[in-house]
């Protein structure tokens, strides 16, 4: 199981409601990820969002600048959202992440968690899901072929078009990002995609249904189980101690679950919300090292997993608390849960 982490580029708000400037969070994020090298995480994925409370619209400038400066760790979106973008750019953007790291690129597409990108770029919102479908079949078939001939109803026709530059080995590694529908796990089976599960609330165990709908589609169609890969991503945060990094993050937390709530009718979000998604059976991995390590291997057991995202910058925690959490992640958190699933 791959180790690794996911981020949105929260910036940090403080209680007057001033926000971090972007320039600074970008700076810490690139000293963040050189971290996760450093201490032999496996992946690093940022998402893309364009509103005021997060610092990353374009993934693929802080995973090409990310890749300058790192040496092994995968570079991934999480997500790319996929309906408001132009397939060919997409592809092309993460190619040449993927030749300047040296084959270290990914792309994970997605149809977003906020809408602001639909009226940003000139789409409507009533073709959501037609929009994702066409979108989604155009990028795997560029990834197929380097000439393309293609038609759709969004965007203008390809006619034995050739895409550069291309991936190494010709072959971008494209993950599909789902919330929880069925119908989305059933199209990432059949394609034979590999699926990153969003478990950010709830009992995780509520998810199993739809890891086996996915496996069982998924062999339905022919793939190969050997390439078979499934992940979660989870809210994280760690600290040396359990009670010091919840009084820490419970604010900040609390306090970003209420600004998306706000738009979204959430009642407000309670202490006991945020402890029982700490306990055994929540959905939340925030916590010291044996309760993170503990519920790492619960949720690889549970769902067969073959890679585990720490959502880690959710509410914006400072770039100390940052990196103070990177740091017990690679050095202790996942040697133990490696050493645990050693055959």
């Amino acid at each position: 199981m791959e180790l690794g982490i996911g981020m949105f580029g929260d910036l940090q708000i403080n209680a007057k409601g001033e926000i971090q400037p972007a320039q600074q969070r970008l700076q810490e994020i690139i000293e963040e990820i050189k971290l996760m090298d450093q201490v032999g995480l496996d992946f690093y994925g940022i998402g893309e969002h364009h509103r005021p409370d997060y610092a990353v619209s374009s993934p693929e400038i802080i995973l090409a600048a990310a890749a300058t400066v790192t040496k092994k760790i995968k570079l991934s979106s999480a997500v790319s959202v996929l309906s408001s973008s132009d397939p060919v750019k997409l592809y092309q953007n993460f190619a040449t992440i993927d030749l300047i790291s040296n084959g270290r690129a990914e792309l994970m597409a997605g149809r977003g968690s906020f809408i602001e990108s639909f009226p940003l770029f000139g789409y409507d919102l009533q073709d959501y899901d037609e929009l994702y479908e066409e979108k989604l079949e155009l990028l795997l078939k560029i990834n197929r072929e380097s000439k393309v001939n293609w038609k759709g109803k969004f965007r203008a026709g390809l006619v034995n078009q050739e895409v550069l530059p291309r991936a190494v080995n010709n072959n971008l590694k494209i993950w599909v990002a789902v919330g929880g529908t069925p119908q989305s796990v059933e199209r990432a089976g059949r394609l034979g995609l590999p699926v990153m599960f969003a478990i950010i609330g709830g009992q995780p165990n509520q998810f199993k249904p739809l890891f086996d709908y996915y496996k069982k589609v998924y062999q339905a169609h022919g793939h190969d189980m050997a390439k078979f890969e499934v992940g979660v991503h989870m809210h994280s945060l760690f600290g040396a101690n359990s009670r010091d990094i919840s009084d820490y993050y419970f604010p900040l937390y609390s306090a970003q679950m209420n600004r998306i709530g706000k738009s979204r009718g959430w009642a407000p979000f309670q202490r006991n919300q945020f402890e029982a998604g700490r306990s055994p059976e929540g959905a939340l991995i925030i916590g010291d090292v044996n309760e993170s390590v503990d519920k790492i291997l619960a949720m690889e057991a549970t769902f067969g997993l073959t890679r585990f995202s720490a959502h880690m910058d959710v509410g914006g925690p400072s770039h100390a608390a940052m990196m103070k959490s990177i740091e017990l992640f690679g050095n202790q958190i996942a040697p133990a849960v490696r050493k645990a699933l050693q055959p």
